[in-house]
């Protein structure tokens, strides 16, 4: 918990400062040398984070890399840093070749918020293509996070991480090539499902219908599961409090509060609290219900609204903000499994306040 709380007070700070970071140096300073101070690291020992250290390749004389961890006297990893409105992809980097000629068995190319670890998974002493493990300070994940804490100081095993390094890369592979289909079903895909129940053969303009029909089929299904698992997830207390909030008052009693929380609007605002943890904590996802409607704020506060519940009429609607603070839209849904359909227009939402 301490770990996760001080990535995301990264995360603040990293979009407090960016607009003002405009070299490498400035982004190095910034962002990641307070990263490599929250994994344990002293920055002020030269002796454990060692700035600008210098990496003869063959011929080349005087190369230095970013940083180099240390623990124990040993190097066990290595970063090279970019600016951070560059792209932390490792293509034509210098990582490779001091990864190369470095005793250190992990290498991170980062670009302050982004953090891509490499290693010689594939052939010894060359540093792989593709990273096996990643972070992303403006999308924390617990996932992530949980892997992070094997690179902490304290924490450090370099046996722990080579027993799960390969299998976080090719996890991590496969789900990207799941992702990949889910959006943009492949032929093989689609022929691998459907020959399971069509007996018939799969014509072009079959295959195009089919692809359609297996990208609705698995999104569907993908928003059902999670649909279901966040009304399982409904803490007692929230049903208590629902069940006291929904008591039926005598109409020769006054009452005290007209603002009535349903179930609906509590299963609502569980799908876009998931929804937003994508790209931020739940710590910043607040709500507030009114007579008319069912808000859900940035930070609680009211000049960041993200979207609105209107469930009390007939007819329900969402409507979010995409356009503007001022510029709400509704749209109508049957029910609140509908809203992940507007996952697009909620981000965007939120990208307007980042």
């Amino acid at each position: 918990m301490e770990l996760k709380l001080k990535l995301e007070q990264l995360h603040q700070r990293v979009n407090g400062l960016k607009d003002q970071i405009n070299t490498k140096e400035a982004t190095k300073n910034a962002f990641v040398m307070p990263f490599i101070q929250i994994l344990g690291y002293d920055i002020f020992n030269p002796t454990e984070v060692i700035p600008e250290h210098i990496c003869d390749i063959g011929t080349k004389k005087g190369e230095k890399i970013d940083y180099v961890i240390k623990k124990n006297g040993e190097p066990i990893l290595i970063f090279e840093c970019k600016h951070w409105k560059e792209k932390a992809d490792a293509h034509n980097s210098q990582l490779h070749r001091y990864y190369h000629v470095s005793k250190a068995r992990f290498g991170v190319l980062t670009n302050g918020t982004i953090y891509n670890f490499y290693m010689d998974l594939e052939k010894p002493n060359i540093m792989d293509e593709k990273p096996f493990f990643t972070i992303d300070i403006e999308d924390l994940k617990d996932s992530s996070i949980k892997i992070l804490e094997g690179f902490t100081k304290t924490e450090y095993s370099l046996e722990s991480i080579l027993d799960s390094a390969e299998s976080l890369k090719y996890i991590k592979s496969i789900r990207k090539e799941f992702e990949n289909e889910i959006e943009h079903p492949s032929d093989e895909f689609v022929k691998l499902l459907v020959n399971r129940f069509f007996d018939k053969p799969l014509t072009a303009n079959r295959m195009v219908t089919f692809k359609e029909y297996a990208k609705k089929a698995l999104v569907l299904s993908i928003n059902e599961s999670i649909s279901s698992r966040l009304k399982s997830a409904l803490s007692i207390n929230e049903m208590i409090e629902k069940t006291e909030e929904n008591k039926v008052v005598p109409i020769n009693e006054p009452s005290e509060n007209k603002i009535i929380t349903t179930e609906e609007e509590i299963e609502a605002f569980q799908i876009v609290k998931a929804i937003l943890r994508e790209r931020i904590p739940s710590s910043r996802i607040a709500a507030r219900d009114t007579q008319s409607y069912f808000g859900v704020l940035l930070d609680d506060n009211n000049r960041k609204p993200i979207c609105r519940f209107h469930f009390n009429t007939a007819n329900k609607y969402l409507e979010t903000f995409a356009k503007g603070k001022d510029a709400g839209e509704k749209v109508l849904i049957d029910s609140p499994d509908e809203i992940y359909q507007y996952r697009g227009q909620l981000h965007q939402t939120l990208d307007q306040y980042q």
